[in-house]
């Protein structure tokens, strides 16, 4: 029979539900054992966000990496975190997806609690709070970064929002990236940014980037045409969260591919 606390109307975040019921259960809650992890376990990068009019896109590479090895090629690291929003992180593989199906309860059980969905600056700040739970194991070399991303309803925009390991929270104008090819997928963004992009646009900045990203760092993994594994992207408009297909995905990267053939370093930014 379950405890009356669970029949009981109350907290609205279930972290702070479990904090109390099981706190054993949390990230935070678990014992060290012991340094050096940090290249015995999976670790996910790059996620790369962008917003455009109306909304914004999310995109990660699918490649995690063991220390110098390729633990896996077709790891998914962009999912949604509710209707409205996107998340996707950079660090240990199972810690991360751990976190990301944390923190979709949480924004599920406080609209069953409170009949409303969270604002986006209230989705921000819990995903804060989890993060900054999780620092124990971030001090034993298994950190996670999340990167959100969300419709804002009364402003008809896309926020994206980043984090430091203690928790802190960043909100992002226009773009952003996480992950070890951060710098690079970032640099990528910065030159093709523009603020009238449509989606088809900002899919194929996207792709530019990951595809900048994984020229120059190991740890990240571009198209793989053979095994025709590609970024997975999403879209948040008012409409909701969308994956796009693989199929709409790997024509976007075929048409980068083709492009690069030409111009290896990709397309410039005009001077001025």
């Amino acid at each position: 029979m379950l405890p009356t606390s669970f029949m009981a109307p109350g907290i609205s975040s279930f972290s702070e539900f479990l904090s109390v019921e099981a706190p054993h259960l949390l990230p935070g809650a678990r014992t060290a054992t012991g340094n050096g992890l940090d290249g015995q376990v999976p670790h996910g990068t790059t996620i790369v966000a962008l917003t455009f009019p109306g909304g914004v896109i999310m995109g990660g590479d699918r490649r995690a990496t063991m220390g110098s090895m390729i633990a896996q090629r077709d790891v998914d690291k962009v999912f949604a975190a509710d209707e409205y929003s996107a998340i996707g992180f950079a660090g240990s593989a199972g810690f991360g997806v751990e976190l990301v199906r944390l923190f979709q309860v949480e924004l599920e059980h406080y609209e069953k609690i409170e009949g409303a969905i969270l604002s986006t600056d209230g989705k921000a700040n819990r995903l804060s709070t989890l993060v900054r739970g999780h620092l124990a194991m971030a001090m034993q070399g298994l950190a996670v970064v999340p990167l959100f991303a969300g419709y804002d309803a009364p402003t008809d925009s896309g926020r994206i929002f980043s984090y430091d390991p203690t928790g802190g929270r960043h909100e992002e104008s226009e773009f952003a990236a996480i992950g070890s090819g951060s710098v690079f997928a970032r640099g990528s963004i910065k030159k093709l940014y523009r603020d009238d992009m449509s989606e088809q646009d900002g899919v194929t900045a996207i792709m530019q980037a990951l595809y900048d990203a994984a020229d120059d760092d190991s740890a990240t993994g571009g198209p793989d045409l053979t095994r025709r594994i590609f970024p997975v992207v999403a879209v948040v408009t008012a409409d909701g969260f969308r994956r796009w297909s693989d199929d709409d995905t790997a024509a976007i990267a075929d048409q980068v591919i083709g492009g690069r053939m030409q111009r290896p370093d990709g397309p410039t930014a005009p001077v001025v």
